[in-house]
C-alpha cells in the first residue's frame, strides 16, 4: 500500500505539477458534490481543521475554488469549483484516464473485470468491524 501511495503522489506530480493528490482529491470531491462545507471536507477526510483550512486557502489564491453563502444558511460559506478549478480538473481527470489506459492495455480482460472488483469491494469498506 505505501508503494501505492507514493506511485499515486508521483503520478498526480506528472499529470499536473501545480496540482498535488490532496489539491486533486478536494477538487474533484467538490465537484462530485456539488459543493461542501470545509468542515464538511474535514470531517470527510478525518483531518484537522487547520489542515483543510490551509489547503483550501491555497485554492483560492490559485482561483480553483471560491466560497459562496450557504442558500439555506447565509451564515455559512460554501467551496465551489471555479471555471479555473473545473477546467484544471477535466485535464488532470483526462490525463490520469489516459494514464490508465496505457498501462492496463495489455491486461486481459478477465484481470481487468477481478482487478475492477477488488477496487469496488476494497472503496465500499466503511469502516466499521462486522459484529
Amino acid at each position: 500500500m505505501t508503494t501505492f501511495a507514493r506511485r499515486a503522489r508521483a503520478s498526480a506530480g506528472r499529470l499536473h505539477p501545480e496540482l498535488s493528490l490532496v489539491s486533486y482529491t478536494l477538487l474533484s470531491h467538490l465537484e462530485e458534490r456539488d459543493g461542501r462545507r470545509a468542515t464538511d471536507l474535514a470531517a470527510h477526510y478525518a483531518l484537522d481543521k487547520s489542515t483543510v483550512s490551509r489547503q483550501v486557502a491555497a485554492l483560492e489564491r490559485a482561483g480553483l475554488i471560491e466560497r459562496r453563502p450557504d442558500p439555506e444558511d447565509h451564515r455559512v460559506q460554501v467551496l465551489h469549483l471555479t471555471d479555473a478549478g473545473r477546467r484544471i480538473l477535466a485535464q488532470v481527470t483526462e490525463n490520469r484516464q489516459a494514464a490508465f489506459r496505457e498501462r492496463l492495455a495489455d491486461w486481459p480482460e478477465e484481470d481487468l473485470q477481478r482487478f475492477a472488483a477488488y477496487l469496488e469491494r476494497y472503496n465500499s469498506w466503511s469502516g466499521e468491524t462486522p459484529a
